[in-house]
């Protein structure tokens, strides 16, 4: 199956400034906008994956994003969150920076490996520092869905 990153993103399921300051607190909210757009049938469940998966690694994969993700029968269809926080929050990440941008992936158990091609394709956008910028400025759905739209020749090749 043949999944775009952006068909996981919903309008439902966007933070343009997350309230929580601690990592347990930002993936616990992330997963609530989740439990408000009907994708889990178990919130307690999903969370518990998520955190188990950090526990094995930290997420936060550096260049202040963090990428935390669960793979449980507890949701329904592939998804995904995103969250920022203009402060940054501490997020154990590989590079010990506060983390900014935060991509949260839910898919159900039975997926292939959506969540490992999603991981794949953020991580290829978010390595030019002109869209990390842009996301971290953004405030509109539109313009989330636009910026992952881009075409490699529409972006400045500069890290």
């Amino acid at each position: 199956m043949d999944v775009a990153v952006t068909d996981l993103f919903s309008p439902n399921r966007v933070i343009f400034e997350l309230s929580a300051r601690t990592k347990k607190g930002v993936i616990s909210e992330l997963v609530d906008e989740l439990e408000k757009d009907g994708i889990l049938t178990e919130k307690a469940k999903f969370l518990e994956e998520v955190y188990k998966r950090e526990e094995e690694s930290s997420t936060g994969i550096g260049l202040q994003i963090a990428i935390p993700h669960g793979k449980s029968d507890a949701v329904l269809k592939a998804s995904l969150v995103f969250g920022k926080s203009s402060t940054g929050i501490e997020f154990d990440s590989l590079d010990k920076e506060k983390v900014k941008l935060f991509f949260l992936i839910a898919v159900p158990e039975n997926s292939d490996e959506i969540h490992l091609h999603a991981i794949a394709s953020i991580c290829r956008l978010l390595m030019y520092v002109d869209i990390r910028e842009k996301l971290k400025k953004v405030n509109r759905y539109e313009d989330l869905i636009e910026i992952f739209n881009l075409k490699q020749g529409d972006i400045i090749w500069n890290y």
